[in-house]
This record gives structure tokens, sequence and C-alpha cells, in this order.
């Protein structure tokens, strides 16, 4: 079976009932998850839970039984690094790598799709991976 990393954006559209993309997001994780095993990793875990008070919440949000929880490589965090590197040269602001880096590394490094509503840096600086997106 398939494995798909799912960018936080997602998530956060279903548990907030983002009223422009929860229809879209709550489909694609229902679809995906009868042929792909669904993947968080750390950095997705994070940025999820600021929605939530408690860490058991979130784990009841995202149940072991439908997503597994993978660490994040250290060869991810060298490709990440190396793609903020790109980002800076071609003129890009922040001064840390940012969450998407390390994400993007990540499903690349593990060769897993990426499901997300916002691939446009995936594109730009992950152009070998597969992306699951409006």
């Amino acid at each position: 079976m398939s494995a798909t990393l799912v960018d936080s954006n997602v998530l956060l559209d279903v548990f907030t009932e983002d009223p422009t993309w929860y229809a879209w997001s709550a489909r694609m994780l229902e679809t995906l998850a009868e042929s792909s095993v669904l993947v968080v990793n750390p950095i997705i875990f994070a940025e999820v839970s600021v929605r939530f008070e408690r860490i058991e919440e979130l784990d009841d949000a995202l149940p072991a039984t439908h997503f597994r929880r993978d660490p994040l490589p250290l060869e991810a965090g060298f490709l990440a690094g190396k793609c903020f590197v790109d980002y800076r040269r071609r003129g890009g602001a922040r001064h840390a790598p940012l969450p998407d880096f390390y994400i993007g590394a990540h499903a690349a490094v593990r060769s897993l799709a990426l499901l997300t509503r916002d691939p446009a840096r995936y594109r730009t600086y992950f152009p070998s991976l597969t992306l699951i997106a409006p």
C-alpha cells in the first residue's frame, strides 16, 4: 500500500471546518485513506497542535489507527537545508528554514506522495514530488 504525507493545512481545514477548503480536504482524506497509509511527522504534528489544548485531544483527532506517525529522517533535514539555501538565493526573506521545506523533504526522501492544498513551494523546490493538490 502506498503512503501519503498529509500537510498540516489539509488537517487544519478539517479541524477548523474552513468554509473554503473543508469539503475538498475532508473528501481527499477520506478517499486517500481507502488506498494509502496517511502519514504525519513531528513538524505537521506541531503545526496542527495549535488547535488543541492537550496532546490527548490531538491524539484523538489524529488516531494512530488512521495516521502513521513517522520521524523526520536526517536526510530530509539535509535536503530541507539545501532547498532553503536555494530559496534564499532566489530572494526569500525568511532566515530559518520554513516547515514546508522539512515536510517536502520528508516526502521526497521517503518517496511519499504529499497531500496539500498549497502546492506552489513544493513544486518549486521539490519538483519530483507526487503532489495531490487542487
